[in-house]
């Protein structure tokens, strides 16, 4: 292919980087929307622009799972078999879509029509079991009064027309409650920003920028207990105050929305209906750290969410809130929106920097942490989606009424992504303090069919999980560690008296094997290691002794590796068995589930 006619579109691109390499992935994406694939040239291509080594150029298309090295289908059909949707029959859809496409995945139908494709979690858990056909989410796929039928989703996959007897739009359950994330959500539409300014929006920016030094915009920000709620709670002000101040290099503001934690769903909807709310806070934040070039990763199945939040910047630099001197205030900032390409890791902040410089998303040694060498080796903070959409609500009514909706060492509300074996998936906005048993029972208006709850994982597959004698904890980040367990993403997935614990932890270890960067041994051997080891006992050919062994590999990566993926690789597989001991013990020695399935049948 002559690629000329892309070279103008390559160079602005570029141009929107500090530093060349950092255009990698997007440049990448350039090619594949245009060829469908990325060649052999395509990689030579991009590796003369950004005067790098295409040996580089091919580690990283290889890397991310999006990217791909042949032709496929006009049409893609990804089936997510996470976790979330297998609770909710995935297993029997995926299964049905290969007999009556008559492919397995990976393959393409002889006219070149489809591509059927099997994947991890695309993060849409509330519509369980869902699919994703080339950007568009659609789901739950089953025969419910709210579900797209097998007919009307191949009638569309099939053919180039959208017109089906059924609608493909998710019909979603959002909280609109607030006070704090929810009040414009719920709006497939999306709020622009006309109506966000009508309703108040860009206040608190203005009043920052008008009236507040960035130390007094810090100490707001921590005596508000605000935490970090992309998993790891740690407060967001002191965060923004290891910036140093006399810096000579550059600093800047990332954004964290690659969310791709099985069982959250949060992120996806502030990005597709609420995103002044995040520029308005990355506004206020970047004002804090000194920053004037903000970065706002995307992960790369979030198609609308990336074209939404694109639309918002426009308008934020039309408006005047972004580019040069910001209403007048003499502060600048500028916005760009970068698109991974399928890789969990990248959910790591270090992991997500390099991704960001034009690499593979290896996770980094700390020390130094971002805040001093980070983006470009210049100081960094990087910020998850949710947490700086509550930073406008924080400056414009006051730490003190931020921090009393929560907890006494956080403050707040989150949004909690419910899904699995409950009547009613969705996101839900609660005070931090909001108990699980609330969660499941008031918000999801219980456990589906009239089933007895039997566990609950509360913030997303990393966290160890809880039984149900053990739902009656608030889910702020101490009182979940105080239990054992970590409020992480906020990402709630329920099961019931139907579920096979072993089969669950299945599906777990399947997600971390496939998604372990590789970069550490303990991580890249014991994730695959587990995986075979489950899958074995699945089959029906365990040994007790597999326990002990699952328990002892677990042990040995936990604390093992550059950054805790291998951590929350080895929870699941030490609560799991610790307290579904005897369940495991049973499936061994009779090749069978506690449900009296066959051990073949159990096996997603």
């Amino acid at each position: 292919m002559n690629f000329v006619k892309l070279e103008k579109q390559a160079h602005e691109i570029i141009g929107r980087y500090d530093e060349p390499p950092a255009a990698m992935l997007p440049l990448l994406w350039l090619v594949q929307d245009e060829l469908g694939y990325v060649s052999s040239e395509a990689e030579s291509w991009v590796g003369r622009l950004l005067g790098i080594a295409v040996s580089h150029v091919r580690e990283v298309v290889s890397f991310y799972s999006m990217f791909r090295t042949k032709q496929v289908g006009r049409h893609e059909l990804r089936v997510c078999t996470s976790l979330p949707c297998l609770l909710r029959g995935a297993d029997s859809v995926l299964a049905e879509l290969k007999d009556r496409l008559k492919l397995t995945p990976g393959d393409t139908t002889p006219e070149g029509e489809l591509t059927l494709t099997e994947v991890e979690c695309l993060c849409a858990c509330e519509i369980a079991p869902m699919v994703q056909l080339d950007d568009q989410f659609i789901g739950p796929v089953d025969d419910s009064s709210d579900g797209v039928s097998l007919d009307a989703l191949l009638q569309k996959a099939l053919s180039d027309s959208s017109n089906t007897s059924e609608s493909l739009e998710p019909k979603t359950i959002v909280s609109t409650d607030g006070p704090v994330l929810s009040l414009r959500l719920g709006n497939m539409e999306g709020t622009w920003c006309d109506a966000y300014l009508a309703e108040g929006g860009y206040q608190a920016a203005k009043k920052v920028l008008s009236s507040m030094t960035p130390a007094q915009v810090i100490d707001e920000v921590s005596r508000a207990n605000l935490r970090g709620l992309g998993g790891a709670g740690f407060p967001a002000g002191r965060k923004w105050s290891f910036v140093p101040k006399d810096s000579p290099k550059p600093k800047y503001l990332v954004v964290n929305a690659d969310e791709g934690e099985p069982g959250t769903f949060k992120d996806r909807y502030i990005l597709e209906q609420d995103p002044h709310a995040l520029l308005e806070g990355m506004i206020i934040a970047a004002y804090a750290i000194g920053s004037h070039k903000s970065y706002v990763y995307i992960r790369g199945e979030y198609f609308r969410p990336a074209e939404r939040f694109n639309r918002a910047v426009k308008e934020a630099y039309a408006k005047g809130w972004l580019g040069r001197d910001i209403q007048g205030s003499g502060f600048d900032l500028d916005v760009v929106v970068h698109h991974g390409a399928g890789a969990y890791i990248c959910g790591e902040e270090t992991a997500l920097l390099t991704s960001l410089e034009g690499g593979k998303g290896f996770p980094k040694l700390k020390p130094p942490f971002p805040a001093i060498s980070g983006l470009f080796q210049c100081p960094t903070i990087v910020n998850n989606v949710e947490t700086l959409a509550c930073v406008p609500f924080i400056l414009r009514e006051g730490a003190e009424q931020f921090a009393r909706i929560g907890t006494e060492r956080q403050g707040g509300t989150r949004l909690f992504s419910v899904c699995g074996h409950v009547n009613r998936p969705g996101l839900y906005e609660a005070p931090v303090g909001v108990t699980l048993r609330e969660l499941i029972e008031n918000h999801g208006r219980g456990v589906r069919s009239g089933r007895q709850l039997k566990a609950v994982i509360p913030g997303g597959i990393s966290a160890k999980v809880l039984t149900a004698d053990e739902i009656d904890v608030s889910m702020d980040f101490d009182s979940l560690m105080a239990a054992g367990t970590m409020a992480g993403s906020g990402g709630v997935i329920v099961m019931d008296d139907t579920t096979c614990m072993l089969e669950a932890l299945q599906a777990a270890a399947k997600f971390f094997a496939h998604e372990s960067c590789g970069q550490c041994s303990p991580c890249r051997e014991g994730t695959g290691w587990v995986y075979r080891i489950v899958r074995r006992i699945v089959a029906g050919k365990g040994r007790l002794q597999d326990l002990d062994d699952l328990l002892n590999i677990a042990s040995d990566m936990e604390g093992k590796t550059i950054c805790v993926f291998a951590d929350a690789a080895a929870w699941p597989v030490q609560s799991y068995i610790t307290k579904f001991r005897s369940e495991f013990e049973e499936h061994i020695r009779t090749g069978k589930c506690v449900q009296g399935r066959e051990a073949a049948i159990c096996q997603a």
